[in-house]
């Protein structure tokens, strides 16, 4: 959630931030409900300084005397007036919260201009995507593919989306998340298992409600939120909580499933792993001081690089456009791979900053040295990484002539053997 402050003085700078992020927002009407908010707590204000002043008079009059009869009579009309106003005054404040959390965070200056993907810039590459082996195929056209990955027993027993995972492509899924982890631990990472079921509470926080409702599996009669990304009960680990400035930054990994409806997804990019609705996912997070936190995100986004670096991927950083930047995000970068088959790029992991935006909502805040007082951190994510294209990159890319597919040595320890057999 934006300051609301910054809101109220400077509009104009909010306006240009949906305007480059391209998105459809009433910024008049949040400014005509914080108008009336305001107004309202004046008056409230104005009617219990009368209490008050009454109180006083009261205090030196004799009881039961004709004076203090009427201050009682007085009393009695304000206070009532106050009770009126003051259930005005909470329902046109949380109509205030609701308008606020409908306006997205501010893209940094460094964020470029942009309507959407076409128009995310190129910021480095690594590796040779000619390197990769000459027998490729789309991971699903590999011989043997349904014996690994089973889409039509998980579309019986679930829906579209769920495969069963079996033997040496169990194995495989196993061995990636083992291998993040354990890598994550090396860069600093304090390994979590969280919930992965979060309340509403909880994903309003980070900036899931009201903005994907429609992506979302929700419980009933719970109201609970199976999680989208272990971002969201990760950061809600320090809701509602002060951290020391010298506690700074806190990095923490975690390793969940993830559920996604992926409504509107269609075509040949939702082919084998390339979108699943339960898929798994180690996610990276830091709350920072804001005075590092940008620092903290070139950090972070090498950390998740180094991962493709030992898993021997050819892969891509991109700065996302102003257009392509999340509603909570002030900067983004995506890591994609190459994937040799299909020959086309594999988003596997999102590097982001969200300033103040999710700790606002949460009141996550350290206590400053220098001032005494609580101030709000900032908070960061990034996927480290994700399994389904990381390991259909991984397939396409090594598979051999004679089928197998040859794995990267950083990985043939969590594997235990150094080919996968279809």
């Amino acid at each position: 959630m934006l300051d609301p402050k910054l809101v109220r003085e400077s509009p104009d700078l909010v306006r240009t931030a949906i305007a480059r992020k391209h998105l459809t927002v009433d910024l008049e009407a949040v400014l005509a409900v914080d108008t009336a908010w305001r107004a309202q707590l004046q008056e409230v204000e104005q009617l219990r300084a009368t209490q008050k002043a009454a109180n006083s008079a009261m205090a030196a009059l004799p009881k039961g005397s004709p004076e203090f009869v009427a201050k009682v009579q007085e009393m009695k009309a304000v206070s009532a007036q106050v009770k009126e106003r003051d259930a005005t005054l909470k329902v046109t404040e949380d109509k205030f919260r609701e308008a606020m959390l409908g306006l997205p965070n501010l893209p940094h200056a460094s964020v470029p201009d942009g309507a959407g993907p076409d128009d995310n810039v190129v910021h480095a590459t690594h590796g040779d995507v000619n390197a990769a082996s000459p027998h490729a195929l789309p991971h699903w056209e590999i011989p043997g593919f349904e014996r690994l990955f089973d889409f039509g027993r998980g579309a019986k027993v679930t829906g579209a989306g769920f495969p069963f995972y079996i033997g040496d492509g169990a194995r495989l899924v196993r061995a990636l998340l083992s291998f993040f982890l354990d890598e994550d631990a090396k860069a600093g990472y304090v390994e979590v298992n969280p919930p992965i079921f979060v309340n509403a509470a909880s994903a309003t926080a980070t900036g899931q409600l009201p903005d994907k409702e429609g992506q979302m599996y929700e419980t009933t009669p719970d109201h609970l939120y199976a999680v989208p990304t272990a971002e969201v009960p990760l950061t809600n680990f320090f809701r509602d909580e002060i951290l020391e400035e010298a506690a700074l930054p806190v990095k923490r990994c975690a390793y969940t499933p993830c559920f996604r409806r992926e409504a509107g997804s269609y075509g040949k990019d939702v082919r084998g792993l390339n979108r699943l609705h339960q898929f798994d996912k180690v996610e990276l997070l830091k709350w920072v001081h804001p005075a590092t936190s940008y620092d903290e995100l070139e950090k972070l986004r090498a950390d998740a690089e180094r991962l493709l670096q030992k898993l021997e991927l050819p892969y891509r950083v991109l700065l996302m456009c102003g257009g392509d930047l999340g509603f909570a995000q002030s900067k983004k970068y995506d890591l994609e791979v190459w994937g040799a088959g299909q020959k086309r790029w594999l988003e596997v992991s999102s590097c982001s900053n969200f300033e103040a935006f999710q700790s606002r909502r949460a009141q996550i805040r350290f206590r400053s040295r220098e001032s005494g007082k609580p101030e709000l951190v900032h908070t960061l994510n990034g996927s480290g990484l994700a399994v389904p294209r990381v390991l259909a990159a991984l397939l396409e890319n090594n598979l051999q002539a004679d089928g197998r597919v040859r794995l990267p040595a950083a990985l043939v320890p969590h594997f235990g053997k150094e080919y996968v057999s279809f």
